[in-house]
């Protein structure tokens, strides 16, 4: 029969596992359970940290495929689970947006609005975890640098509704060159719907006879992309060709 005190040797030494791991091997010799129990540090009631970290990975795979859940779960559910409190869960959901922020200022490093693949990868971990429809306009100036960007719609899913009017006032105002829209769809699918091929084809229309030309639509899915230009969806305008 063990101890009391043998049970809280055995019970500091869970605790401080994923540590000495960490030190011994580095951090990506740890599961992700392991990781969070650094973060959390504390487990509760007789209950050790990496288990409180397995039961935080587990009501969070209600809402995604493992760490995705965190991003997802509401913080409110997240205090709903024995041991973590509001300091907790707010340290959870921190780390969630760090590691986004992360994601985008990485590849803001490559970014260039000549590639549809730098601007989807840029726009990737903002938009691809979002459960609604949001539309994006990129306002650029003549050397194709960002000017601006503003939300044109936000929107249950398939639900989001684009005005080509609100997009030339904006294009107007900050004495655009030129436009690219960016779009999710919350699915994970980035083919274009119908709809969303009518939409691009006003929006082209109606930039060519402004002379603010549409360079591109980029649609954004679960790690993919669809870009309309890429897929010879777009009849460039001549300004445009000069432009690439």
């Amino acid at each position: 029969m063990k101890s009391v005190k043998d049970e809280n040797n055995e019970y500091y030494r869970t605790q401080n596992l994923p540590y000495e791991k960490f030190k011994a091997y580095g951090s990506r010799s740890l599961t992700d359970s392991e990781l969070l129990a650094i973060l959390l540090r504390t487990g509760t009631h007789g209950v050790g940290v990496l288990a409180l970290s397995e039961r935080v990975l587990a009501e969070s795979a209600r809402y995604g495929n493992g760490l995705l859940g965190l991003y997802h779960i509401p913080i409110q559910e997240l205090r709903r689970i024995e041991g973590i409190g509001e300091v907790k869960a707010i340290q959870l959901k921190t780390v969630v947006e760090l590691s986004t922020r992360m994601a985008q200022a990485r590849a803001k490093s490559s970014l260039s609005f000549r590639q549809p693949a730098s601007v989807a990868d840029y726009y990737m971990e903002r938009f691809r975890h979002e459960s609604v429809e949001y539309i994006l306009l990129l306002l650029l100036d003549s050397g194709l640098h960002l000017l601006g960007e503003c939300i044109l719609s936000q929107g249950t899913v398939n639900a989001s509704l684009i005005s080509p009017r609100e997009v030339f006032i904006h294009a107007v105002q900050a004495q655009a060159a030129g436009l690219m829209l960016l779009h999710n769809h919350p699915g994970g699918d980035p083919s274009p719907s119908g709809n969303d091929v009518r939409i691009t084809e006003r929006i082209r229309q109606l930039g060519t006879l402004a002379d603010i030309p549409l360079f591109d639509h980029i649609i954004i899915g679960d790690s993919s992309y669809f870009s309309f230009k890429e897929h010879g969806l777009m009849r460039e305008t001549p300004r445009a060709e000069s432009a690439f």
